[in-house]
Protein backbone atom coordinates (compact mmCIF):
# COMPACT_ATOMS: atom_id res chain seq x y z
CA UNK A 1 0.00 0.00 0.00
CA UNK A 2 1.62 3.45 -1.01
CA UNK A 3 1.99 5.97 1.81
CA UNK A 4 2.24 9.60 0.62
CA UNK A 5 4.85 10.92 3.28
CA UNK A 6 7.82 12.90 4.40
CA UNK A 7 10.69 10.25 5.44
CA UNK A 8 12.46 13.14 7.29
CA UNK A 9 9.12 13.25 9.60
CA UNK A 10 9.17 9.85 10.32
CA UNK A 11 12.32 8.09 9.96
CA UNK A 12 15.79 8.50 11.05
CA UNK A 13 16.97 9.66 7.68
CA UNK A 14 18.92 7.05 6.36
CA UNK A 15 18.15 3.88 4.30
CA UNK A 16 19.04 0.64 4.72
CA UNK A 17 19.92 -2.95 2.95
CA UNK A 18 19.05 -5.90 4.63
CA UNK A 19 22.22 -6.83 5.64
CA UNK A 20 22.68 -3.58 7.90
CA UNK A 21 22.18 -3.29 11.60
CA UNK A 22 19.53 -1.06 12.70
CA UNK A 23 18.09 -0.84 16.55
CA UNK A 24 14.90 -2.74 15.85
CA UNK A 25 14.81 -5.08 18.72
CA UNK A 26 12.24 -4.61 21.20
CA UNK A 27 13.17 -7.53 23.48
CA UNK A 28 10.20 -9.92 22.73
CA UNK A 29 7.91 -6.91 23.17
CA UNK A 30 6.96 -8.07 26.28
CA UNK A 31 4.12 -6.06 27.79
CA UNK A 32 3.03 -4.46 24.05
CA UNK A 33 1.17 -5.10 21.42
CA UNK A 34 0.34 -1.32 20.08
CA UNK A 35 1.40 -2.55 16.61
CA UNK A 36 -1.46 -4.59 16.89
CA UNK A 37 -3.99 -2.04 17.05
CA UNK A 38 -5.70 0.46 14.96
CA UNK A 39 -4.02 -0.24 12.00
CA UNK A 40 -6.84 -0.04 9.69
CA UNK A 41 -6.21 -1.38 6.13
CA UNK A 42 -2.54 -1.86 6.45
CA UNK A 43 -1.31 -5.57 6.77
CA UNK A 44 -2.34 -6.12 3.41
CA UNK A 45 -1.61 -9.48 2.14
CA UNK A 46 0.55 -10.80 -0.59
CA UNK A 47 0.50 -14.08 -2.59
CA UNK A 48 3.90 -15.17 0.02
CA UNK A 49 1.47 -14.54 3.06
CA UNK A 50 -0.80 -16.97 1.55
CA UNK A 51 1.63 -19.42 0.79
CA UNK A 52 2.81 -19.65 4.69
CA UNK A 53 -0.37 -19.36 6.21
CA UNK A 54 -1.00 -22.40 4.18
CA UNK A 55 1.84 -23.88 4.84
CA UNK A 56 1.48 -23.16 8.84
CA UNK A 57 -1.48 -22.68 9.63
CA UNK A 58 -3.97 -24.13 6.88
CA UNK A 59 -5.61 -21.39 6.06
CA UNK A 60 -7.24 -20.50 2.63
CA UNK A 61 -8.66 -17.08 1.60
CA UNK A 62 -11.77 -18.40 2.05
CA UNK A 63 -11.32 -19.33 6.19
CA UNK A 64 -9.44 -16.05 6.19
CA UNK A 65 -12.15 -14.03 5.26
CA UNK A 66 -14.29 -16.09 7.64
CA UNK A 67 -13.29 -13.08 10.35
CA UNK A 68 -9.51 -12.45 9.68
CA UNK A 69 -9.50 -10.64 6.72
CA UNK A 70 -11.68 -8.79 4.45
CA UNK A 71 -11.15 -7.96 0.59
CA UNK A 72 -10.60 -3.81 -0.31
CA UNK A 73 -9.47 -1.22 -3.28
CA UNK A 74 -5.71 -0.88 -2.28
CA UNK A 75 -4.24 1.67 -5.00
CA UNK A 76 -6.86 0.66 -7.32
CA UNK A 77 -6.82 -3.23 -6.91
CA UNK A 78 -8.73 -5.66 -4.84
CA UNK A 79 -6.59 -7.49 -2.19
CA UNK A 80 -6.91 -8.96 1.11
CA UNK A 81 -6.04 -7.38 4.15
CA UNK A 82 -6.19 -8.36 7.90
CA UNK A 83 -8.70 -7.20 9.95
CA UNK A 84 -9.00 -4.93 13.18
CA UNK A 85 -12.03 -5.90 16.08
CA UNK A 86 -13.33 -4.49 18.62
CA UNK A 87 -13.30 -1.44 20.61
CA UNK A 88 -9.21 -1.41 20.70
CA UNK A 89 -9.42 -2.39 16.87
CA UNK A 90 -7.34 -5.36 17.55
CA UNK A 91 -5.70 -7.60 15.28
CA UNK A 92 -8.15 -10.73 14.81
CA UNK A 93 -5.15 -12.67 15.40
CA UNK A 94 -4.06 -11.35 18.74
CA UNK A 95 -4.70 -13.84 21.98
CA UNK A 96 -6.60 -13.25 25.25
CA UNK A 97 -2.62 -12.31 26.48
CA UNK A 98 -2.15 -9.72 23.59
CA UNK A 99 0.16 -12.00 21.81
CA UNK A 100 0.52 -13.05 18.25
CA UNK A 101 -0.95 -16.57 17.63
CA UNK A 102 0.18 -17.31 13.98
CA UNK A 103 3.83 -15.46 14.93
CA UNK A 104 5.69 -18.38 12.97
CA UNK A 105 3.29 -17.40 10.45
CA UNK A 106 2.41 -14.00 11.03
CA UNK A 107 2.47 -11.68 7.45
CA UNK A 108 5.36 -10.08 5.93
CA UNK A 109 4.19 -6.46 6.93
CA UNK A 110 4.14 -7.63 10.52
CA UNK A 111 7.87 -8.98 10.05
CA UNK A 112 9.10 -5.86 8.72
CA UNK A 113 7.46 -3.46 11.54
CA UNK A 114 8.91 -1.04 12.81
CA UNK A 115 10.42 -0.94 9.46
CA UNK A 116 8.73 0.42 6.23
CA UNK A 117 10.25 0.14 2.42
CA UNK A 118 10.66 2.88 -0.54
CA UNK A 119 10.80 1.99 -3.89
CA UNK A 120 13.15 4.17 -6.50
CA UNK A 121 14.59 2.73 -9.44
CA UNK A 122 13.79 -0.36 -10.14
CA UNK A 123 15.02 -1.36 -6.21
CA UNK A 124 13.94 -1.03 -2.73
CA UNK A 125 15.80 0.12 0.65
CA UNK A 126 14.29 -0.18 4.09
CA UNK A 127 13.89 2.76 6.37
CA UNK A 128 13.21 2.70 10.18
CA UNK A 129 10.06 4.46 11.52
CA UNK A 130 10.92 5.74 14.77
CA UNK A 131 7.44 7.61 15.52
CA UNK A 132 5.89 4.12 15.30
CA UNK A 133 7.24 1.96 18.26
CA UNK A 134 8.12 3.51 21.75
CA UNK A 135 10.19 0.61 22.91
CA UNK A 136 13.59 0.65 23.52
CA UNK A 137 15.61 -1.23 20.51
CA UNK A 138 19.20 -2.86 20.54
CA UNK A 139 20.38 -3.38 17.05
CA UNK A 140 19.94 -6.29 14.85
CA UNK A 141 20.70 -6.81 11.77
CA UNK A 142 17.40 -6.23 9.28
CA UNK A 143 17.79 -10.08 7.53
CA UNK A 144 17.60 -11.91 10.79
CA UNK A 145 14.50 -9.51 12.35
CA UNK A 146 12.35 -9.94 9.13
CA UNK A 147 12.44 -13.92 10.03
CA UNK A 148 12.38 -15.10 6.37
CA UNK A 149 14.20 -17.86 4.58
CA UNK A 150 16.25 -16.89 1.43
CA UNK A 151 16.36 -13.13 1.65
CA UNK A 152 17.95 -12.52 -1.14
CA UNK A 153 15.40 -14.48 -3.14
CA UNK A 154 12.42 -13.35 -1.04
CA UNK A 155 13.68 -9.57 -1.64
CA UNK A 156 13.13 -10.45 -5.29
CA UNK A 157 10.29 -11.87 -4.77
CA UNK A 158 8.77 -8.44 -3.10
CA UNK A 159 10.48 -6.30 -6.08
CA UNK A 160 8.54 -8.68 -8.78
CA UNK A 161 5.64 -8.44 -6.85
CA UNK A 162 5.33 -4.83 -6.43
CA UNK A 163 6.53 -4.14 -9.62
CA UNK A 164 3.69 -6.30 -11.15
CA UNK A 165 0.70 -4.38 -8.84
CA UNK A 166 2.48 -1.32 -10.51
CA UNK A 167 2.17 -1.99 -13.89
CA UNK A 168 -1.43 -3.22 -13.45
CA UNK A 169 -2.50 -0.56 -11.54
CA UNK A 170 -1.54 1.93 -14.31
CA UNK A 171 -2.60 -0.48 -16.99
CA UNK A 172 -5.92 -0.42 -15.98
CA UNK A 173 -8.09 2.80 -16.53
CA UNK A 174 -10.54 4.23 -14.26
CA UNK A 175 -13.04 4.39 -16.73
CA UNK A 176 -13.00 1.06 -17.82
CA UNK A 177 -14.88 -0.85 -14.92
CA UNK A 178 -15.59 -4.11 -16.44
CA UNK A 179 -11.81 -4.79 -17.59
CA UNK A 180 -10.92 -3.50 -14.29
CA UNK A 181 -13.65 -5.75 -12.28
CA UNK A 182 -12.20 -8.58 -14.11
CA UNK A 183 -8.23 -8.00 -13.59
CA UNK A 184 -9.24 -8.47 -9.86
CA UNK A 185 -11.03 -11.08 -10.06
CA UNK A 186 -8.39 -12.95 -11.82
CA UNK A 187 -5.97 -11.20 -9.58
CA UNK A 188 -7.63 -12.46 -6.38
CA UNK A 189 -8.15 -16.02 -7.83
CA UNK A 190 -4.95 -16.57 -9.33
CA UNK A 191 -2.31 -15.59 -6.18
CA UNK A 192 -5.24 -16.18 -3.65
CA UNK A 193 -7.97 -18.14 -4.24
CA UNK A 194 -6.06 -21.50 -5.93
CA UNK A 195 -4.78 -23.14 -3.29
CA UNK A 196 -0.76 -23.25 -2.83
CA UNK A 197 0.97 -26.44 -2.93
CA UNK A 198 2.09 -26.68 0.84
CA UNK A 199 4.29 -29.60 0.46
CA UNK A 200 6.35 -27.42 -2.23
CA UNK A 201 8.87 -24.53 -2.51
CA UNK A 202 7.18 -21.07 -2.76
CA UNK A 203 8.98 -19.31 -5.15
CA UNK A 204 8.70 -21.65 -8.16
CA UNK A 205 4.50 -22.04 -7.89
CA UNK A 206 4.84 -17.81 -7.54
CA UNK A 207 7.28 -17.74 -10.80
CA UNK A 208 4.09 -20.13 -12.87
CA UNK A 209 1.83 -17.87 -11.88
CA UNK A 210 3.31 -15.20 -12.35
CA UNK A 211 4.44 -16.23 -15.79
CA UNK A 212 1.24 -17.02 -16.72
CA UNK A 213 -0.43 -13.52 -15.09
CA UNK A 214 2.00 -11.57 -17.37
CA UNK A 215 1.08 -13.58 -20.16
CA UNK A 216 -2.97 -12.67 -19.53
CA UNK A 217 -2.69 -9.07 -19.33
CA UNK A 218 0.14 -9.07 -22.07
CA UNK A 219 3.17 -7.55 -20.54
CA UNK A 220 5.29 -11.18 -21.20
Amino acid sequence: MKRMVDLSQISDGRLYRSSDLVKLDTGGCAGCSACCHSMESTIVLDPYDMWRLQERRGFTLETLLDGHAQLIVCDGLILPVLTMNGPYESCSFLDENGRCSIHDARPGICRLFPLGRIYEGGDFRYFLQTRECGKGKAKVRIRKWLDTPDMAQYERFILDWHAFLEQLSHFLSPEEEDLRKAACLYLLQAFYRVRWDAEQPFYPQYEERMAAARRHFGFA
